[in-house]
């Protein structure tokens, strides 16, 4: 089922704090699939109101975070039968919920550091010990995170956390790589290994060219002996599949000093720019940009096919 004249809508932007991510995003997979013969339509939304003046084959849906990952545009849809790319409503919710999707990995036994969930108004104070960290249940690219290494810090971090939620996450500290893994139809693809210039991978390191922040190195394959790869790549297969989530994800994992790896959260809507990690990997694996974007395009029409 080739992309050729069908009429895609790239839906890009939206109402989250990483609008401008996805707008990149966007504009990257626009480009490779016009370059496959699709017709395509940008998209670019400012609020959780979706508008399609044309009718479309698919909806390739590159809205990072809020609305576009948390399940509300999947339901939409879903209502309207428009047939959209990667996951669905409720893999959605789950995955961009850090609250359900922890209580999932600990159901499937999907190994995930120690965590417990609290109040942002500042009454309730973590029962771990430190280090550990304090980030919003409801925020990718490491929106409000902070690691905590002493008690005073708390207080000031609560309250950052606080701007986006009424709940924080509240997770064990695991020092050790920091790992991503591809997952495509199943598959894992080659792990990157992420070494931030500084700090920890937070949204500078992650878009130096958004924050000017000292950003990152990548290395894919991971630099890792082959027992450890193929369990750190056996472990993201299984939070992809714990979660539900169809088509393709993005798994970021911990890698101990110990050698043990521990699932963080698994992305259902990862960057798409030719530099991003999922498109990374795909290429060392011989995929390159288009072939990856007319990939999701053809396997998510092919899932909902019968809308």
């Amino acid at each position: 089922m080739s992309v050729d004249h069908k009429t895609i809508a790239v839906l890009m932007g939206g109402p989250g704090s990483e609008r401008d991510v996805s707008i990149a995003s966007g504009k990257s997979v626009s480009k490779a699939l016009a370059e496959r013969g699709a017709a395509v339509i940008d998209v670019e939304l400012k609020s959780n109101e979706l508008i399609l003046e044309d009718e479309v084959d698919l909806v390739f849906n590159l809205i990072h975070g809020t609305f576009g990952e948390d399940g509300e545009l999947q339901k939409i849809l879903n209502e309207r039968r428009i047939p959209y790319t990667g996951a669905g409503a409720s893999s959605s919710e789950i995955a961009f919920d850090k609250l359900l999707s922890k209580k999932n990995f600990v159901e499937h036994g999907v190994n995930t550091p120690l965590f417990e969930f609290i109040s942002t108004n500042g009454e309730a104070k973590p029962t771990m010990a430190v280090p550990y960290v304090i980030k919003p249940p409801k925020e990718g690219s490491s929106v409000g995170v902070h690691i905590i290494r002493s008690d005073y810090e708390f207080d000031e971090a609560i309250k950052d956390v606080a701007k986006y939620d009424e709940i924080a996450l509240v997770e064990e500290f695991i020092s050790g790589k920091e790992l991503t893994v591809g997952i495509l139809n199943g598959e894992a693809l080659p792990i990157v290994h992420i070494q931030p210039e500084s700090g920890f991978y937070d949204m500078k390191n992650k878009y130096p060219w958004l924050s000017g922040g000292d950003g990152s190195q990548y290395f894919c394959p991971a630099e890792l002996d082959d027992e450890t790869t193929i369990m750190v790549q056996e472990l993201a297969i299984e939070a992809h599949k714990s979660l539900g989530i169809e088509i393709y994800s993005r798994v970021d994992i911990l890698l101990s000093e110990e050698q043990t790896p521990y699932v963080l959260e698994v992305n259902t809507i990862p960057g798409m720019t030719e530099t991003s990690l999922l498109p990374k990997a795909a290429s060392e694996n011989g995929i390159n940009f288009e072939d990856l974007c007319e990939r999701i395009a053809e396997l998510s029409m092919r899932l909902r096919k019968k809308y």
